[in-house]
């Protein structure tokens, strides 16, 4: 690992054992990066980063400790460890009592590759490419009143090693730019925000096409607010495009499906869940709905093969034909389940604690064609993306308004829809899915959780999917 020494996880490791922890873990990262902001066509923001730190954890006397430190030297880490050791040890007289999964030791290396590595790209291109974004979007002939497109990347090494025997080595590159712009039009004004993320090289930002599509949004939001007509009044048919899909799943699915929500661990700080712990096999959905959270998609932008705690990622099926099938879990609450983590423990930097997280969440494709799907109604709305979702503590009542949507007339896409609106609960959601297509398609966020709060990469997505009317 570039910039810093595995011995040193290795030696605190061990001085914690020898000192009398029960468990003890090491995460060393070295992160370094470029970042960009474009604001109205002036370069607001340009940033250069590289950071190198660990976080250690261990547990004394069944209680969790937790420290971190970015001065790589044995003896400051010794008297960093031996502090936070004292108040961990006095803790433990008041404290509960932590209890961890047994896990395999695994040893492993693996990365990421990239065609156009990140570093061998200079800061210039990086930054002619977001300012021919921003000149296409100039372009497209609406009335664009203001700008924002901010560029990320960075390349994130990290050596895990824990007193079990389990040593991951990982370097992942990723690459990120969002974009959020106004249009005007009649004296109305809306907004679009959206992203583009990848697990890998600068090789994604021609892949994106992202000079054809953020001019097409602008031109659509300009003809929704210059044509639109009012959505349908009452329930209708609804079909939905993969982002749409995919906000819905990760809300209303990958979220109520976190162990640590469901054993209300949660609540004060991003809330709680209507799942309950013994609602496994329980019918939450159509038979044709198959949810699943899935780290090992390749390129994705929560993509990952070993989670922060040394756990094998794999894919998880929670809602599984329509069964609620299993649960989120990390090693903590693995030990409460009785069973073993699948793997979901993350953290956004070496200076904070792994907690239980999403990392690609998606709909499994369905036997549809999408052309086909939409011939096959006779009436709807068709939403294409969104500019609007809220959804309350429990995730259970949700709505999302539309950005772009389409009336469905015979078959066809028709008029544009002005702010057309789903509210509805979980059970009716994923209940009323009459048709999936069979195309998967991902799209990027950074999913906040957490005190301090961590964002960290994920996707959500999945098929166009048709709703039957009434959602109930």
């Amino acid at each position: 690992m570039q910039g810093a020494d595995n011995g040193l996880a290795d030696f605190i490791v061990g001085h914690l054992t020898r000192k009398g922890a029960s468990y003890a873990e090491a995460r060393l990262e070295t992160h370094s990066g470029d970042g960009f902001l474009l604001k109205n066509g002036v370069m607001d923001a340009a940033g250069f980063e590289t950071a190198v730190g660990m976080g250690v954890r261990y547990i004394i006397d069944g209680t969790l400790g937790f420290f971190d430190t970015n001065i790589l030297e044995k003896s400051a880490i010794i008297r960093a460890s031996d502090a936070s050791f004292a108040m961990t040890r006095a803790a433990s007289k008041i404290g509960e009592t932590v209890r961890m999964s047994e896990e395999k030791a695994v040893k492993k290396a693996y990365e990421v590759k990239e065609k156009r590595k990140l570093a061998d790209v200079d800061a210039e291109e990086k930054i002619q490419y977001v300012i021919g974004l921003d000149k296409a979007l100039l372009d497209s002939g609406a009335d664009v009143t203001t700008r924002y497109l901010s560029y990320n990347d960075g390349v994130k090494e990290k050596y895990f090693v824990n007193s079990e025997g389990t040593e991951i080595t990982a370097r992942i590159p990723r690459m990120d730019l969002f974009y959020l712009f106004t249009v005007k039009e009649g004296g109305q004004t809306v907004q679009r925000t959206h992203s583009a993320a990848a697990a890998g090289g600068f090789e994604f930002a021609k892949s994106w096409k992202l000079e054809r599509e953020i001019p097409r949004e602008a031109k659509a939001l300009k003809r929704n607010m210059k044509e639109g007509v009012k959505a349908p009044a009452g329930m209708t048919d609804i079909v939905v495009a993969p982002e749409v899909t995919g906000i819905m799943a990760h809300e209303s699915v990958g979220h109520p499906y976190e162990a640590d929500r469901i054993l209300g661990r949660e609540g004060a700080q991003a809330g709680e869940s209507f799942v309950t712990k013994d609602m496994i096999g329980t019918r939450i959905g159509s038979e044709i709905v198959t949810v699943v959270d899935d780290p090992t998609t390749e390129n994705a932008y929560g993509y990952f093969l070993f989670d922060d705690e040394g756990v094998p990622s794999r894919r998880k099926f929670l809602m599984k034909k329509g069964v609620i099938n299993e649960f989120l879990q990390n090693r903590e609450t693995a030990a409460e389940f009785g069973i073993k983590s699948n793997g979901s423990s993350r953290a956004t930097t070496y200076g904070v604690e792994a907690i239980l997280r999403m990392s690609n969440t998606f709909v499994l494709p369905g036997e549809w064609k999408e052309d086909e799907l939409i011939e096959d109604t006779k009436r709807g709305v068709y939403f294409k993306n969104f500019m609007e979702w809220n959804i309350d503590d429990l995730r259970l009542n949700q709505r999302y308004v539309a950005s772009e949507a389409y009336l469905i007339e015979d078959g066809e896409l028709t008029k544009p829809v002005k702010s057309a609106v789903i509210e509805v609960n979980t059970p009716a959601l994923w209940g009323s899915v009459n048709a999936i297509a069979d195309r998967v398609e991902l799209h990027p966020g950074n999913c906040g959780k957490g005190e301090p709060m961590q964002g960290i990469p994920v996707t959500m997505g999945g098929p166009t999917m048709r709703f039957k009317a009434p959602m109930r």
